[in-house]
């Protein structure tokens, strides 16, 4: 089908609730896609940070297709190796305790809400329920972390929304001070905040956070569903800030493409939640796990350097254009936002796409840039050479 066959199929049959671009996409390979009609794009969004190994993966498309052949799913009433393996190999390389898998960001921010208001009301009972996050940050589209995101755009329509949030200024312990109280069980933050417009926190003042949260035994929650698993260029952003969370959740490039998300804890939160307290249906999902353990693989030391050095490299070049449009380069390894001047960021997002560079937008004025990790260095000078026509001196 043609771009616009698909566009009428999904105009007569799907709630439309995406701002699609105006582009169907057909096929891809390594950091390389090709719409319905045969044109090249360079990807700087990886499936909005999900398609970690990029396209056409042979390594991990046979660990898919051989689960498939075994047990495509069997639920978490039995066991299955490939979760055991992944929960093997994941929660050693955070320093945590022990992992629950799920299906996606939202569902992963809401177990660990699950997790600190449990832990509070066994330890000091009904009353201590309140999660302070940031002012700008998001968490995700369930109610429940509809109302945990710091945005107040996002607090409309669907009332009633689950109550027990405060949020506080970034980067700002006063105001932090300020929300808190005897009621509160834990703070909840990402260290880049992405869709707010790819803003990192200060490393001084998540350090401070941290430490007020061991005083006050809240729970440190910590969102890395857009910057972990080696996106950041660790395996986990908090990796780079000093500090070590109560729980952390993940999503998004964990499995390559599948859909799969969690949260991990430390010991102190190990048992908090037993067998009924909370639990999903295609959690752990074989193939799902399948593709994660060959994302593993991926993730050497040596990649994740890689990693690094390709962010830095994208950085640099971008900061030389010398462009007129950019304000300003900020985040961390494959995770970038370039501040936009001088038309809007969605004009220019469509200008690159235009000429066959695919990016993101966030905020109110960012470029967000999100290759896949496994991106050459010749395809970051093909979406570079793009970026200098459109965006050059």
């Amino acid at each position: 089908m043609n771009f616009n066959d698909i566009k009428a199929l999904d105009e007569g049959y799907v709630l439309q609730t995406y701002a699609r671009n105006q582009l169907a996409i057909d096929h891809g390979c390594g950091a390389t896609l090709f719409d319905a009609e045969g044109k090249k794009y360079i990807d700087f969004t990886s499936g909005i940070g999900v398609c970690s190994l990029g396209y056409a993966n042979e390594a991990w498309a046979r660990a898919i297709y051989d689960q498939a052949m075994k047990v495509g799913h069997i639920s978490n009433l039995f066991y299955t190796e490939p979760y055991a393996k992944l929960a093997s190999r994941l929660v050693p390389a955070a320093g945590m305790a022990a992992a629950f898998f799920g299906n996606s960001g939202a569902e992963a921010n809401e177990g660990m809400i699950k997790v600190a208001r449990k832990y509070s009301y066994e330890k000091y009972g009904q009353g201590r329920s309140a999660i302070i996050t940031l002012k700008n940050s998001f968490h995700g589209r369930t109610i429940t972390t509809l109302k945990a995101t710091g945005q107040d755009h996002y607090h409309d329509y669907f009332f009633p929304f689950t109550e027990g949030f405060r949020y506080a200024q970034a980067n700002d312990m006063d105001s932090l001070l300020s929300q808190a109280g005897e009621d509160v069980c834990a703070v909840m933050m990402e260290l880049i905040q992405g869709e707010g417009g790819v803003n990192p926190l200060e490393k001084e003042f998540v350090q401070s956070v941290a430490k007020l949260c061991q005083e006050r035994d809240w729970l440190l929650l910590i969102d890395e569903v857009q910057t972990g698993v080696g996106r950041t260029g660790t395996m986990f952003a908090y990796q780079q800030f000093g500090v070590q969370p109560d729980v952390v959740s993940f999503a998004k490039g964990i499995a390559g493409g599948l859909p799969f998300g969690g949260f991990m804890t430390n010991e102190k939160c190990r048992n908090v939640l037993r067998a009924g307290d909370h639990g999903s249906t295609f959690g752990g999902n074989p193939m799902a796990a399948a593709a994660a353990n060959v994302v593993m693989d991926t993730l050497t030391p040596a990649f994740l350097e890689e990693v690094r050095e390709k962010g830095q490299y994208l950085r640099e070049r971008i900061a030389a254009l010398g462009s007129p449009y950019v304000s300003g380069i900020r985040g961390m390894g494959l995770m970038l936002g370039v501040g936009v001047q001088g038309m809007t960021h969605r004009e220019l997002k469509d200008k690159l796409m235009e000429r066959g560079l695919l990016c993101l937008t966030a905020g109110a004025d960012t470029l967000r840039l999100l290759p896949p990790l496994v991106i050459t260095r010749k395809e970051l000078d093909q979406g570079l050479a793009i970026m200098a026509e459109i965006m050059g001196a």
